[in-house]
């Protein structure tokens, strides 16, 4: 696959912070990255560069072989941001119209991408009327109708319901089916999981780890164990092999790496156990062994308060 995205030996300080240090990491066409950590990670910053708002103190940026400051490179790209200002007196297809004028493509562009987004129906709204789900909708309208070969997406979903989100999942599919390659931060670390085919993690301005979800989890060998007992926390915390005992409602978690000893024990204390399950270890405590923060995920789960699995693969 060719590479879209090129980052090379990148190095950014702010004064005595060292942001990025000599960071290295690809996005190729056709696929969706993923890239996560703490607040205070470098995260921004790598995002500055592949956008060309900044450009590196040493090494390498480059978006399809060309310099993201270049106005000529930027037309490579596509950016959704958590939140973006629209002038309030314009329409929908007036913003979109414009974006694409901007991307070298014809206004007549708008129309498809507006039917592609699923907001036809909004094309005359002013944006000053939009909600912020709908602004969002338009922030990746405007992203797609340059036909972009890379894009970058940071907090894509927030302010989308839960129909809006996976039909967004949808549209982004169909955009890296057909080749474009996906740069996405996000908070909510099981969307990550669900969409991204690679996942950078960056620690204090180092990319600590760099591999699929499912091979980040599997370097774990935690187990979580969820049940409904009548067996107290502090009982359970007593039990060989167990690392941890949270209560999530009426349930109770138990991190073990001994899931099968640990059951065994349990079931003695409490033949009623119901609403038994055993679970691998998730991306969100890959994240945190790598990088010793609780916030590896800012707000890792909280974001995510509906619970439905989103699926990128339409």
């Amino acid at each position: 696959m060719i590479d879209v995205l090129q980052i090379a030996g990148a190095h950014h300080r702010y004064g005595a912070l060292t942001a990025l240090d000599s960071v290295d990491m690809t996005v190729r066409a056709g696929e969706c990255v993923a890239l996560l950590g703490p607040n205070g990670a470098g995260k921004t910053t790598l995002v500055g560069l592949a956008t060309g708002l900044l450009a590196p103190q040493s090494g390498q940026v480059r978006v399809c072989g060309g310099d993201p400051r270049r106005a000529a490179t930027r037309r490579h790209l596509g950016v959704v941001q958590q939140s973006m200002g629209f002038p309030r007196t314009l329409t929908v297809a007036e913003l979109v119209r414009g974006a694409a004028v901007r991307a070298g493509r014809p206004a007549t562009a708008a129309g498809p991408v507006l039917a592609e987004v699923g907001i036809t129906d909004l094309q005359r709204r002013r944006a000053g009327k939009l909600s912020g789900g709908q602004q969002q909708r338009v922030a990746l309208a405007m992203a797609l109708v340059g036909d972009p070969t890379l894009l970058l997406l940071d907090e894509p979903t927030v302010g989308l319901d839960i129909t809006s989100r996976r039909a967004f999942w949808r549209t982004i599919a169909a955009r890296r089916d057909a080749g474009a390659g996906i740069l996405l931060t996000t908070h909510i670390v099981e969307e990550a999981a669900a969409v991204a085919d690679r996942v950078v993690v960056l620690h204090r301005g180092h990319v600590v780890a760099a591999d699929t979800p499912a091979g980040l989890t599997a370097r774990l060998p935690d187990r979580t164990i969820v049940a409904r007992t009548g067996v107290a926390d502090s009982v359970l915390r007593t039990l060989p092999g167990v690392l941890s005992v949270t209560t999530d409602g009426d349930r109770v978690q138990v991190a073990t790496a001994a899931p099968e000893d640990v059951l065994r024990r349990w079931l003695v204390l409490d033949e009623q156990l119901t609403d038994l399950r055993v679970e691998g270890a998730g991306l969100e405590q890959a994240l945190l062994a790598l990088t010793g923060d609780a916030t590896s995920g800012d707000n890792t789960t909280g974001n995510n308060t509906t619970g439905d699995k989103v699926e990128v693969r339409a």
